[in-house]
């Protein structure tokens, strides 16, 4: 990345309006304007990080410029949208499976790195070598994590590498766009990647008498997250039905309008937490799968602890848990009984690492999940819009991501880039 810094760390002194709201974007973001400096500079903004911490702690809003000599092979990108995954936090506070490296390129005080990996971006300059492949007013997403999203203009170095260019934007929202790379490609490949359960409920109608009143079982919790909602639709479009677990709202009419939605999306239960840790759970689950005759081969857990726990006494021998994350913060020991009597199977699934392992199937996923929400078939998960504009403070931007992980939100948090 080849930037000139003009200013180290500030916040504008112009007050913002812009504040968290749960809404859609509508619109594309194409008539808007385009910051230039001097001798043709890119005016750009960036959360940047020199240390690890809570976000409120150690971002900081830093100005820099892009210079418009482009080397071969690069362009410069503003963005339209920018998501805050909990897995961003979770890197700025430095917990993540991976470290961030701190660069002094921006030309930040001390080494500094960009939280961010998923964003949908609009390419506004082009340099020499990409003619065919990248082109001015192209939507763009990066092609594997560690991007660093949060910000309004990128250098991209070896674009058409570090890029995945969308090829038939039409019909599509920033927002959209912005979002489809990390939770609705993991609940695509989990859910495809571990058990065939497509196979499973073709061999179930073939050999059961009578059949079954509908495809092979999977169970998961944390399933109103941007994953679970994924995996509801995911399954439904294929066929599958889902056991899906969440946590109680503070109402019980809170509560019902979640089983409602969930139900809405494609889901065959929703339980509370409180309900799947009891004990009539076992029974219950009997009845669903008509005494188990429906086997339920596989579980997704994002939480651990005692959910985890559950997950495994309600897969069938045979099955297999994948986990993706750990919400609850609790340790989830492998427990030998089920593994050597139900012969259970358990993996781990990280995007990252098999989005480099695969990055043609990458590209495939994405692709496949954007005509379905082209067609109306998969409904992008709730959002809460932060807007971003040149003006907007330090505050409101840094409050935006220190918010992720609190409590229940009404969506995932989003970014919208406006005048920048």
């Amino acid at each position: 990345m080849r930037t000139t810094s003009s200013s180290s760390s500030s916040s504008s002194s112009s007050s913002s309006s812009s504040r968290w709201t749960t809404a859609t974007l509508l619109q594309p973001l194409t008539a808007r304007r385009h910051l230039s400096g001097p001798y043709g500079y890119t005016q750009a903004k960036a959360l940047v990080f020199s240390k690890f911490g809570e976000p409120s702690d150690v971002l900081s809003l830093h100005r820099h410029s892009i210079s418009p000599s482009l080397p071969d092979g690069a362009v410069i990108v503003r963005a339209l949208a920018a998501p805050v995954n909990p897995s961003d936090v979770n890197t700025i506070q430095g917990t993540y499976g991976v470290k961030p490296t701190f660069s002094p390129l921006l030309g930040t005080p001390e080494p500094a790195a960009i939280p961010g990996n998923e964003g949908c971006f609009e390419v506004v300059s082009v340099g020499p070598g990409l003619s065919g492949k990248l082109a001015r007013g192209d939507w763009v997403i990066p092609a594997t994590t560690g991007f660093g999203t949060l910000r309004t203009h990128a250098l991209v170095e070896h674009a058409d590498k570090a890029l995945l260019r969308i090829k038939a934007p039409d019909g599509l929202t920033p927002a959209q766009v912005a979002t489809v790379s990390v939770n609705p490609c993991s609940a695509y490949r989990m859910l495809r990647d571990y058990v065939d359960l497509i196979a499973l409920s073709i061999a179930s109608f073939q050999n059961a008498s009578p059949p079954p009143e509908g495809g092979a079982w999977f169970i998961q919790n944390g399933a109103n997250s941007g994953v679970g909602r994924a995996a509801i639709q995911l399954g439904r479009l294929w066929g599958l039905r889902s056991i899906n677990v969440v946590r109680e709202r503070p109402t019980p009419a809170e509560t019902d309008a979640l089983r409602a939605e969930l139900v809405s999306l494609g889901a065959a239960v929703v339980v509370t937490e409180a309900e799947f840790l009891d004990r009539s759970f076992s029974a219950k689950l009997k009845e669903w799968t008509r005494g188990g005759r429906d086997p339920l081969m596989l579980g997704l857990n994002c939480v651990g602890g005692k959910s985890a726990s559950a997950v495994v006494r309600a897969l069938s021998p045979k099955g297999t848990m994948v986990t993706y994350g750990g919400m609850s913060r609790q340790s989830f020991p492998f427990p030998t009984g089920p593994q050597i009597f139900k012969r259970l199977r358990f993996e781990g699934f990280w995007l990252s690492e098999w989005s480099k392992e695969n990055p043609e199937e990458k590209r495939k996923t994405i692709d496949e999940i954007l005509e379905l929400i082209k067609a109306g078939k998969f409904k992008e998960a709730p959002v809460e819009e932060v807007r971003w504009d040149w003006d907007t403070e330090e505050k409101v931007l840094k409050d935006a991501v220190q918010g992720t992980l609190e409590g229940f939100r009404s969506g995932k948090g989003l970014f919208v880039f406006g005048e920048t």
